[in-house]
């Protein structure tokens, strides 16, 4: 059944406020440039997502291309932090993984930078379209199949979110002691040896001319259940209207699923979620608690509807 789309007044593709390349310290533009092996004549800074830090595709005067993502250690701690924490994780990752590649790392003189390839890419179009779902999901199989079994390295879902369902205590709604009671089985439901990104969404994926896709930003990788990547991608979908249940019928991973187990993953997300988009919004990121409380409303209306409940339009 097609769901009628979630109202939203994000700016898809514009919601980041990132460093410019001029703005960038000269000795690090003179590092970068050493590093990709030619002078810069141009950078296309990346507006899409909901961190601060510089992430621009250079274009070289030699012809070539690069992206490049840095944050200072100073201004920026915690997305430095991000980035160098992200260089170690896609060092784990075996080759043939849909991702672009990393080909350097600079973490010296107050700024960490990381070099990658060029990716002749798109963001999926918005609202989402059902074929840019099918090329999406049918990436997010092929990975959980190379991610399995994990490397070692990369820290258990049962571990990470560990926290999670204790987020309902605060959360004022009609269902949230059936939604903690829900979120706290989660351990039995999550547990497996495959990666997961978790963090598969829109501006983080990447449409080639081709019609393949790849997954950008390995920041919050966990070891869990194969399908918990094909699950979370459907979040925006489903705000958008598209039929994610019909999705969830055909899908190779998801439709073996026991349907509790998915409501499970829903309520312990959505309790993130209830908690991420009532915190105050960060001046370097206008967007990112609007986009948060989207989701929020999204996964809630979802699973009140997978759940016979009375349906919330809005929170």
């Amino acid at each position: 059944m097609t769901s009628s789309p979630l109202p939203t007044r994000i700016p898809h593709g514009r919601t980041a406020r990132r460093l410019e390349w001029t703005f960038l310290p000269p000795h690090l533009r003179k590092e970068i440039e050493h590093r990709i092996g030619s002078s810069v004549v141009e950078a296309q800074s990346r507006a899409s997502g909901f961190t601060p830090g510089f992430a621009s595709v250079l274009v070289c005067a030699d012809g070539s291309r690069h992206f490049v993502k840095a944050a200072s250690t100073k201004a920026q701690k915690m997305f430095a932090d991000a980035y160098r924490e992200e260089a170690r994780k896609l060092g784990l990752l075996p080759p043939g993984v849909p991702a672009p590649q990393l080909q350097w790392l600079h973490d010296a003189d107050d700024w960490v930078a990381l070099g990658f390839e060029y990716v002749d890419g798109r963001a999926p179009l918005r609202p989402w379209l059902p074929d840019e779902l099918a090329a999406a999901s049918r990436m997010a199989v092929e990975v959980a199949a190379l991610l399995t079994p994990a490397p070692a390295g990369i820290e258990r879902a049962v571990d990470a979110f560990a926290d999670w369902p204790s987020m309902w205590d605060d959360v004022d709604h009609p269902r949230a002691a059936d939604c903690r009671a829900l979120a706290a089985r989660f351990a039995e439901v999550v547990d497996g040896d495959t990666v997961a990104h978790t963090d598969i969404r829109d501006d983080n994926l990447l449409v080639r001319p081709d019609g393949t896709v790849v997954m950008c930003d390995w920041n919050w990788p966990v070891v869990g259940a194969a399908w918990l990547d094909s699950l979370f991608l459907l979040i925006g979908p489903r705000g958008d209207g598209l039929d994610v249940e019909a999705h969830l019928a055909a899908h190779p991973l998801l439709s073996s699923v026991d349907p509790e187990d998915i409501d499970v993953v829903i309520a312990l997300i959505l309790g993130y979620f209830y908690e991420s988009a009532a915190l105050p919004v960060p001046p370097t990121s206008p967007y990112i608690r609007e986009a948060q409380a989207w989701q929020r409303d999204v996964l809630d209306n979802w699973l009140a509807e997978r759940r016979g409940w009375e349906r919330r339009l809005s929170s």
